[in-house]
């Protein structure tokens, strides 16, 4: 994550304009105008919607504009409503809950870049952009059509970039443009699982993705875990609970704790992240390295589990 010290802040909308099919654009600001926390590509907010729904939602603005935040965001008819609610009652002047920022996408120095984007993943790959050299990077952009790709207008005008709606130029190719790639890129996905999955299988070169939804579900592990359930210290707290299988950790602890923070409950968006003081936990998130993972000092309690009788949170 990057090093950025994240904050949290009442920010009122200045703005809200359509940018593209199912796509609106938000401007926040701090209503006093101060400026607003410093952030770097690949950043994103945990905004609090008016309902008390909290969404994650990448920042897409300039970083060396700390007057405003930018976020561009998909309607999703089949999501868990955050996006409805946010196309349909929130407008100029509404004041939202905002935490953050946060970074686990950063742009890492690399040779060259291969920026690929799906759909409303181009929101973390534009600050990036803009901030490269020109000649030192190439987007290849797909989506459903070219009404619904968000910023087509700005990006068409640079050069390196391929827009590829599919309803006429069909799905990206990803095998020609991969294949040409030198060693010392770095490919940058950000896009539907099916993209991030086509995109891992032909790239074993440096790859960073970011997921904006919970990946398929794996087969659990033939020895993980405890089938009778396990208690969880919750240290600052001073309370223990016992967790039984079919119950995640984080409801067991939200009974006891309500003020712990979450969001996404499917182990993506980092934001129930959790110290572990001791025992071993079992992952199942999709936030944590696998280097991250086996130091087994930090855990997302809306997925994760134990794999011993007894987990100790700094909670």
């Amino acid at each position: 994550m990057s090093a950025t010290v994240p904050t949290t802040a009442r920010l009122t909308v200045r703005s809200v304009v359509p940018e593209a099919e199912g796509v609106l654009g938000l401007v926040l600001a701090d209503p006093s105008g101060a400026e607003l926390a410093p952030w770097e590509p690949g950043a994103h907010l945990e905004v609090t919607l008016p309902s008390g729904a909290v969404r994650h939602y990448s920042l897409c603005g300039d970083p060396a504009d700390r007057s405003t935040y930018r976020l561009g965001v998909l309607r999703e008819t089949a999501g868990r409503g955050g996006s409805e609610e946010l196309h349909t009652t929130v407008g100029a002047g509404t004041v939202l809950g905002v935490r953050g920022p946060f970074n686990r996408f950063p742009l890492v120095p690399a040779e060259r870049y291969l920026f690929v984007a799906g759909g409303i993943g181009i929101t973390p790959l534009l600050p990036m952009l803009r901030s490269l050299p020109p000649g030192s990077w190439s987007l290849l952009y797909g989506g459903r059509s070219l009404a619904s790709m968000a910023y087509r207008e700005e990006l068409a005008a640079l050069p390196g970039v391929t827009l590829v709606p599919q309803d006429t130029a069909g799905l990206p190719d990803l095998d020609g443009v991969l294949a040409g790639l030198t060693a010392g890129t770095a490919v940058y996905c950000c896009g539907p699982e099916g993209l991030l999955g086509a995109v891992r299988e032909r790239w074993t070169g440096a790859l960073h993705t970011e997921r904006f939804g919970a990946p398929p579900a794996a087969a659990p592990e033939a020895d993980a875990g405890t089938g009778d359930g396990f208690e969880v210290e919750l240290r600052r707290s001073g309370l223990t609970v016992h967790v039984p299988p079919g119950r995640t950790l984080l409801d067991a602890v939200r009974a006891v704790v309500p003020g712990v923070p979450y969001a996404c409950e499917e182990g993506f968006c980092g934001t129930c992240e959790t110290k572990v003081i001791a025992g071993t936990p079992e992952h199942h998130d999709s936030v944590l390295d696998e280097d991250e993972k086996a130091s087994g000092s930090t855990m997302m309690i809306c997925v994760g589990r134990s794999r011993g009788a007894r987990l100790v949170l700094d909670l």
